[in-house]
């Protein structure tokens, strides 16, 4: 059975290892993450070289995501490191303070406009939420606050505002250097973080066209604003996908909304045409264990039910002590997960009319394999669109994109239960080309005589936009090998 849940697992120095990539490869990993919070321009070029090597050497596509680091509000240094702070005590965010000069009374921060956009009553959450302050008065650019969850604090962690509303640009100028690094690794994807707007995510684009890359744009969802209705709508259109990243969204909106955002978000994101990645602490436990919480079990086969193209793992594969087994854990329990009815049942569309010929052809194609005995979809495509149209259907079926640009192939990597077959024709004669596709899928162990296949492509002309032809075809019939 093949996985439909495709796994993104973080590179690091975990990764780095001798021997570790080539095992994630052999346990199934998908697509591979480079977090650009984390290392030097010359770590992701050689990371992304180690990938495309490898991908080349064993014949399976595992595609790359860029993540930008993006706005980090942070709080300055410690004397001594580390403080530990007390519940009800006294402790200011000051950004006149030295740096370098925290103590268990204050603390310097790298975000100036903080003083301006916070007011009495304002709830500030430290370190992931693990400290948690309420603003008493500002004075002088001086946050005066009262613990209300204490613990130790170290140096630079995050800083945010409960509910949100801090103005922090998306795009830092760290974030438009990286976009030059980028494009000389030829991602496939790039995620921007904390996005308030669509217009974050349009500069993103621009400034990516300029560079000369054409990837893909995740926006990840982390900020309160960018679940508010008609601005959600925004974001996930001006996407490619959308990340569901639960660490600063749960910090934001709290840790007992996260379950109800992230179906809303899942939903909305597929209902829109756009790809959806499941992200954070997925099986957190792994980074020191080899085996997942049954906890962890549940949450990667709820996301799988939910709907979700991708599931995400961070440290767990980074800087963990079990990278691979990580991603065996995960692999195991969406198969399992796949295999219950819920996750082939869908009504994406029934009632709306279709705008474009291709489309019609993408959504006649997935009532036709979840109506009858179909083994799997061939879709020729030169974009990428009718695969992802197709894959927004839950299915059991797979679909198989050929098509002869890398760019497309890594784009549609991420899809849910779609996989990638590079496949260069010059032939205009569909019979012929009917038989070179089944040729390929023979070839790749997934299409035996008797099995039943349905092709869609267009007049092959080599013209984006241009599916309008669907057959069905039966190996070992006709004119098929």
């Amino acid at each position: 059975m093949l996985r439909r849940t495709k796994i993104l697992a973080t590179l690091g120095p975990a990764t780095d290892k001798p021997g570790v990539l080539e095992g994630m490869f052999e346990a199934g990993v998908d697509f591979v993450r480079m977090n650009f919070s984390h290392g030097s321009a010359e770590d992701h070029i050689n990371r992304a070289n180690a990938v495309r090597a490898l991908s080349e050497k064993t014949g399976r596509l595992v595609g790359i995501l860029a993540d930008l680091q993006g706005p980090k509000i942070r709080i300055a240094r410690f004397k001594d490191t580390k403080v530990r702070l007390d519940e009800g005590q006294d402790f200011a965010l000051d950004i006149n303070l030295d740096p370098l000069a925290g103590d268990n009374t204050q603390v310097g921060i790298t975000y100036e406009p903080l003083a301006l956009e916070v007011k009495p009553g304002s709830r500030l959450l430290l370190d992931d939420g693990r400290i948690v302050l309420d603003v008493i008065n500002v004075e002088n650019m001086r946050v005066n606050c009262t613990v209300v969850v204490g613990g130790d604090l170290s140096n630079n962690k995050g800083i945010n505002l409960m509910g949100g509303g801090l103005s922090a640009a998306a795009l830092t100028d760290k974030d438009k250097e990286d976009i030059k690094t980028i494009a000389i690794m030829k991602c496939d994807y790039v995620a921007i973080s904390f996005p308030r707007c669509a217009e974050d995510l349009h500069e993103a684009r621009r400034l990516l066209v300029a560079a000369g890359c054409n990837a893909g744009i995740v926006s990840k969802v982390e900020r309160a604003e960018a679940i508010v209705p008609n601005v959600m709508d925004e974001i996930i259109l001006a996407s490619d996908a959308v990340m569901v990243a639960r660490g600063d969204l749960g910090v934001e909106i709290g840790d007992a909304n996260l379950p109800a955002v992230q179906k809303m978000l899942i939903k909305r994101t597929r209902e829109l045409n756009r790809v959806a990645i499941t992200a954070t602490q997925m099986m957190e436990s792994m980074i020191e264990n080899p085996i997942p919480t049954r906890a962890e079990v549940f949450d990667v086969a709820n996301a799988v039910y939910d709907g979700t193209d991708v599931i995400m793992l961070s440290a767990e594969t980074a800087s963990g002590k079990y990278p691979i087994k990580a991603i065996e854990a995960m692999n195991r329990v969406c198969i399992e997960a796949e295999k219950q009815p819920v996750v082939r049942v869908s009504t994406h569309r029934i009632d709306q009319q279709f705008e474009h010929v291709d489309e019609a052809i993408a959504m006649s194609t997935m009532y036709l394999a979840n109506h009858s005995k179909v083994n799997g979809i061939a879709a020729l495509t030169e974009s990428g669109s009718t695969p992802l149209w197709m894959s927004r259907i839950s299915s059991g079926i797979p679909i198989f994109a050929f098509s002869p640009h890398p760019e497309t192939l890594g784009r549609v990597t991420l899809f849910r239960g779609v996989f990638p077959v590079l496949f260069k024709h010059d032939a205009t004669d569909h019979a012929e080309i009917n038989r070179a596709i089944i040729a390929k899928l023979k070839k790749r162990g997934v299409a035996v005589k008797g099995d039943t296949f349905i092709i869609t492509k267009g007049d092959l002309e080599g013209e984006q936009g241009g599916t309008n032809a669907l057959k069905v075809v039966t190996i070992g019939q006709g004119l098929t090998p």
